[in-house]
């Protein structure tokens, strides 16, 4: 294992006792690509990442406008709850900048109440290939489960249930990372990639671009989403009022219950986009509670079947 990977591992297990207390700026982040970034990737401007850099030092809402050294940010469960199930978040965005507070570190800090283990997903943004949005995220992603699953040892969680979650951009990453895992998109960097890239479970919320050519404005499935009886299982909540939105992960849901995936679909009818967990007097404020049933009776929630060291 490289050496710098090694000591970020170490100091996480270090901290698991005291993980609550750390800060989202203090924790342990694992950078995914230790020997550099895929072949073939994209590499902006000096001057436009300069640009991006500067504007999100003062970003009112703490988003991520760019990102080339994509990491996984480590939220440890308290051992004294912890399930054995670790979910990797990848916050929205349109591909262009990662909603990296409501959309990543309040939903890391909600699964570790319910004994989850996450990983934050800092993935490439912004968008670097016009028709191919996805290609280099969905490489992040299918890297980043692949460190997890080699890991799972190590962060006390079972290789078996370990999950992607999702909003919007990231919500259709989490999709592809469900219905593409088996998509070879970049080479062999270590004994990691010879593990499986396939999500235990998936949960797209009010995931955007499922359409053909990343549209939003039909109520269609794009050509990218290949749903087979293969396919992990999923959680979706999502709106009526969301634009088509609601409509393509219907059609999702439809999908999956004819290749006998098992699926739970949650469609609101107010809300609109980009509310997170931001509690409101809105019914879909309250999705995140019925995931955490559906994750317990679908069996991810169950200690007893890891032995945790």
């Amino acid at each position: 294992m490289n050496l710098r990977l090694c000591a970020v591992v170490g100091t996480v297990f270090v901290l698991l006792s005291g993980s609550n207390f750390l800060s989202a700026q203090d924790r342990p982040s694992i950078e995914i690509w230790p020997t550099g970034l895929p072949a073939g990737s994209v590499i902006l401007p000096p001057a436009k990442v300069k640009a991006l850099k500067a504007k999100e030092k003062v970003h009112p809402r703490g988003h991520v406008l760019y990102c080339d050294t994509p990491t996984l940010t480590v939220y440890p469960a308290d051992p004294k709850i912890a399930t054995g199930c670790g979910v990797v978040i990848c916050p929205g965005g349109a591909y262009q900048v990662l909603a990296w507070q409501h959309e990543g570190v309040q939903l890391a800090e909600w699964f570790n109440s319910i004994g989850v283990t996450a990983f934050i997903l800092k993935y490439r943004v912004p968008r670097r290939i016009p028709d191919k949005i996805h290609w280099e995220p969905m490489q992040d992603v299918q890297r980043a489960i692949r460190v997890v699953r080699r890991d799972a040892d190590k962060f006390k969680i079972a290789n078996d249930r370990i999950g992607v979650l999702g909003f919007s951009a990231g919500g259709h990453l989490t999709v592809m990372a469900g219905v593409q895992y088996d998509t070879p998109c970049y080479e062999q960097v270590d004994e990691a990639d010879s593990l499986s890239a396939r999500p235990d479970f998936i949960c797209p919320i009010y995931a955007a671009y499922l359409g053909d050519g990343y549209s939003d404005a039909k109520p269609e499935l794009g050509s990218l989403v290949k749903v087979t009886a293969q396919t992990p299982p999923a959680f979706m909540a999502v709106t009526w009022d969301d634009k088509f939105r609601g409509a393509q992960s219907a059609l999702l849901f439809a999908k999956l219950k004819e290749h006998g995936v098992p699926a739970e679909f949650h469609g609101y009818s107010k809300g609109g986009h980009g509310y997170g967990i931001q509690e409101s007097e809105l019914p879909v404020s309250k999705w995140h509670h019925q995931l955490a049933s559906w994750l317990k009776v679908s069996g991810f929630l169950d200690p007893e079947t890891i032995a945790l060291k």
